[in-house]
């Protein structure tokens, strides 16, 4: 007679299984990729493949004939894989690392070890060229665990989208390829002291002399800002803003590495929520930049800085939903526990009616998310949609965080119970990648665009 297999045996042989069916895929179509990862080939509303091929990008895109909310045997392992993971390795750490501050790097190995990071990296650089669907499948499920250490992840795809979209093939085989060699991170840095929201008050300048770019200025709030091994850097290029009548043409992006002389990051930033996530200011003083190392052309930075936020917003949006449902599930397994009054809390209605609010948010919250990416992954423009689940989600994040403290009562805000973690954790998602209002503007001027064109 043969032992029931344990846990561990079990979590091995999924990991071994999904990699096993990965490694024979990807030999038989990219015999150059240096090792396999996990397809996390999944989503909660995708068909074969929600990410349009390169030729769709830039055409009219196939569009997948009726809806499945489905996830076939093979999807449905990656996403355990995922739930696993955070439930094996990020849940049982995440109240140390929010309280030490610390930088979850073997966290963030073993993530990386699994290929649930960096999964949209192009085949042809070493990844597997995943869609933002897939992308959100797997931030949903990190975020679940902890938003700091999921938004340390995360922080990889924003550093690295606009080298995927702008980026040439030099630049994305040097930077790019590292990214799937070891487990590296990297920075977006656009946002300064002086400059949020307002990305045109940005003061950082890089002047041109002979082949080289000098860089001088500072950035703020910049998410692995210390750990980073290069950084995207928007700076100003204009020379003489009359003869650059168009702001957004003022602005050029460059790949700055870590290493280099003059680069030097600030201090690690005390943080309300997320605190496993690494803020920092980064002062540049006369970093040389390479011509190689500026992304398109010069002029071309402030679209390709915003042009990130399209895909990068619904991962976002899938880490506050993650947020969102893991709230909902600690206030409805307290509310079975907790006796009040002679009975369970459950059974009153004014508990039930916070925990129906709840999981009408988080259902709906996830929709819009995965409408978002759904829409970008088919070579479709996604501003209006990104920015609704972006603020969508945001905003039930931190009611249902708040909706759990209160569940919880006097114990939810005391820092033993882990809803008083989530509240502060959520208030970032209507701050970063562009605040609540900010979405607003966006939503309401695609709205009116559309509009006009409709009724003018």
């Amino acid at each position: 007679m043969h032992a029931a297999p344990t846990a561990d045996c079990r979590s091995f042989t999924i990991v071994f299984t999904v990699r096993s069916k990965i490694k024979s895929k990807m030999s038989q179509k990219f015999q150059l990729i240096r090792r396999a990862f996990q397809a996390l080939n999944a989503s909660q509303l995708r068909w074969k493949s929600s990410a349009a091929s390169p030729s769709a990008q830039g055409s009219a895109a196939k569009v997948p004939e009726g809806l499945s909310f489905a996830l076939s045997n093979e999807q449905q392992e990656y996403k355990d894989l995922a739930a696993k993971f955070v439930e094996d390795k990020v849940i049982p750490k995440a109240a140390e690392y929010d309280k030490s501050g610390e930088y979850p790097m073997d966290v963030i190995t073993e993530c990386w070890n699994l290929g649930l990071m960096n999964t949209h990296i192009p085949q042809e650089y070493g990844g597997l060229g995943l869609g933002i669907l897939d992308a959100c499948i797997v931030t949903e499920e990190l975020a679940y665990g902890c938003t700091g250490i999921q938004t340390a992840i995360e922080a990889n795809s924003l550093g690295q989208m606009p080298l995927i979209l702008a980026g040439n093939d030099e630049q994305k085989k040097k930077y790019l390829g590292r990214m799937m060699e070891e487990p590296l991170m990297c920075a977006y840095g656009v946002t300064e002291p002086i400059a949020g929201s307002d990305v045109s008050g940005i003061a950082t300048r890089a002047v041109k002399k002979g082949d080289e770019y000098i860089l001088n200025g500072s950035k703020m709030w910049i998410t692995n800002g210390g750990k980073a091994n290069w950084y995207f850097v928007l700076a100003r290029t204009d020379e003489n803003p009359l003869v650059c009548p168009t702001k957004s043409k003022e602005f050029t992006g460059f790949i700055v590495e870590r290493e280099w002389s003059g680069v030097e990051p600030g201090r690690k930033e005390w943080n309300m929520g997320q605190r496993a996530s690494d803020t920092r200011g980064i002062t540049f003083t006369d970093v040389r930049i390479p011509k190689e190392n500026v992304l398109a052309v010069q002029g071309a930075g402030f679209k390709i800085a915003m042009g990130a936020f399209d895909k990068t917003r619904p991962p976002v949006a899938a880490g506050a939903v993650g947020l969102a449902r893991r709230a909902m599930d600690e206030a409805t397994k307290y509310s079975l526990e907790r006796t009040a009054f002679g009975k369970k809390i459950s059974e009153f209605q004014a508990v039930q009616f916070i925990l129906a609010e709840m999981a009408i948010n988080v259902e709906a919250a996830r929709l819009l998310t995965q409408r978002s990416a759904w829409e970008i992954d088919l070579g479709k423009r996604n501003t209006y949609f990104a920015s609704i689940a972006k603020a969508f989600a945001a905003d039930i994040a931190n009611k249902c965080a708040t909706d759990a403290v209160q569940v919880f009562g006097g114990n939810g805000f005391n820092s033993d119970y882990p809803v008083e973690k989530l509240m502060r954790d959520a208030k970032i998602y209507q701050i970063y990648e562009g605040t609540a209002q900010i979405q607003r503007v966006i939503i309401s001027r695609e709205l009116l665009s559309k509009a006009r064109e409709r009724w003018s």
